[in-house]
């Protein structure tokens, strides 16, 4: 075959709300969280064509993320090659990024699920919805989500979705400029937090912030000045809805953004 084109339109997601319930054998945590996704998007080009041998060619506009077999992408095709026993192919990825990375806005998930949706496009459908969703728990706990999008609550470690009413609201995201915070970082300070004290978390709309927040003056100047906002996930982006946040430098701000009711999609859709 020549070669043949898509472009993914990969939306971040915000936790409306996040409780960790408890640790599980595999060593993650079940959760119950609301999660939504909204319109800031990093986008997909990937290019397929037969070839002598299986290869994957990964690029991009960050400087911030590898471009090899460590980036989830790599590994998303890699799992995709697998599971549908891909000829030998050429695969190419464009990654155009937007969303922060190591910020709780599921950056790097939300690109290997658009993956996973582009290939099974270019190849004309093997997997069905429910063999998608297999890839995604198997790749992460944020994937699923990305995949369908909207507004869901999720519950395992993030992998198992309910679907929700879609309510469209506009919502600000603010983060500090040097400061990514990984989601096992979160979830170990929360544990340790937790061992030793009895203080209250009801006053947190996400356990991981509590977990989180003693730890970081950044996260404290903007929970001073906003009150009202919360934090995305293991951080270290946080959201209002229906305002704005004032300019500041060493913050990344992005305002009057929106919720969208899709996870993952091509851009012609």
């Amino acid at each position: 075959m020549d070669n043949k084109s898509i472009k993914i339109m990969c939306p971040a997601k915000i936790n409306l709300t996040l409780k960790v319930l408890n640790k599980r054998e595999d060593g993650f945590h079940n959760i119950e969280s609301i999660m939504q996704t909204i319109n800031l998007f990093d986008y997909l080009t990937i290019t397929v064509e037969q070839s002598s041998s299986f290869s994957v060619k990964l690029s991009g506009t960050s400087n911030e993320i590898p471009y090899d077999k460590s980036n989830i992408v790599y590994k998303a095709c890699l799992l995709f090659a697998e599971r549908t026993n891909l000829s030998a192919h050429k695969i190419d990825i464009f990654i155009e990024k937007h969303i922060p990375v190591a910020a709780g806005l599921a950056g790097g998930s939300t690109d290997a699920a658009g993956t996973f949706y582009g290939l099974n496009a270019l190849f004309n459908k093997p997997l069905n919805r429910d063999e998608l969703h297999e890839l995604c728990a198997k790749l992460g706990s944020d994937l699923n989500f990305c995949l369908e999008g909207g507004r869901q609550k999720t519950t395992g470690r993030g992998e198992v979705l309910e679907n929700l009413p879609f309510e469209e609201f506009s919502v600000s995201l603010i983060k500090p400029l040097n400061l990514g915070i990984s989601a096992k970082e979160a979830y170990t300070k929360f544990s340790k937090k937790q061992a030793y004290t009895d203080e209250l978390r009801t006053n947190f709309v996400n356990d991981l912030e509590w977990g989180l927040i003693d730890d970081y003056k950044e996260l404290q100047q903007i929970k001073t000045r906003y009150p009202e906002a919360v934090m995305s996930g293991s951080g270290s982006t946080y959201f209002v809805c229906g305002q704005e946040f004032e300019n500041e430098e060493g913050y990344w701000i992005k305002n009057n953004l929106h919720s969208v009711p899709y996870g993952v999609k091509s851009y012609m859709d």
